[in-house]
């Protein structure tokens, strides 16, 4: 696991001495834990149903929850530390909520942009997804949850999208310009993704 908290004292969530996050597995080798994880969050997405709006921040926890809460006590709990990626740092803990909720009612008064004309459909799911992940209200397992929150999302508005196809240095590229509200690559993305 990378070590992506940022701030002073020790990580709360990791084992002492270490960057393995504490799980109900008591596992604490890196690679071992990484293994577990993906296998247990690649199981758990296909009990997951699609449910119609309101998408909103406890949605978006209720589907961290669903994912990964048989791995972590927390899991579906907003973070109590701040976090960052290389020089990316997400929202402060203190702004995760109403930030969140700010965009989310954004989302709904667009009525979870449902009725978009295709290329204004992606343009929009383009920032959005890029505003929300900015948030990263998780310690861990951000992405494969926001992913399928914005499944969710496309559902809703009559389409399907598959990442598969997606390399993932161009998917962080495009968070990372996301990031700076540059959405071209993103939207450039879901464009491949969305049908």
């Amino acid at each position: 696991m990378s070590n992506d908290k940022y701030g002073d004292g020790p990580d709360p969530y990791t084992y002492p001495n270490s960057q393995v996050l504490i799980n109900k597995f008591g596992i604490t080798d890196d690679d071992q834990f990484i293994e577990m994880e993906k296998d247990f969050s690649e199981l758990a997405i296909m009990d997951i149903e699609f449910s119609p709006p309101p998408y909103d921040l406890l949605y978006w926890r209720s589907l961290h929850q669903a994912l990964f809460g048989d791995i972590y006590y927390w899991a579906g709990e907003l973070r109590t530390i701040d976090i960052s990626k290389g020089t990316t740092r997400f929202c402060n803990i203190n702004r995760i909520e109403p930030e969140a909720n700010r965009l989310f009612h954004q989302l709904a008064q667009e009525n979870y942009l449902v009725g978009l004309p295709y290329d204004s459909l992606i343009v929009k799911l383009a920032e959005y997804y890029s505003d929300l992940n900015v948030i990263h209200p998780f310690r861990e397992g951000n992405g494969r949850a926001q992913r399928l929150l914005f499944e969710h999302i496309i559902i809703n508005c009559g389409f399907q999208i598959s990442f598969a196809g997606i390399n993932p240095d161009e998917w962080i590229q495009a968070n990372i310009d996301g990031y700076h509200c540059r959405y071209q690559r993103m939207t450039a993305l879901f464009a491949r993704c969305i049908r």
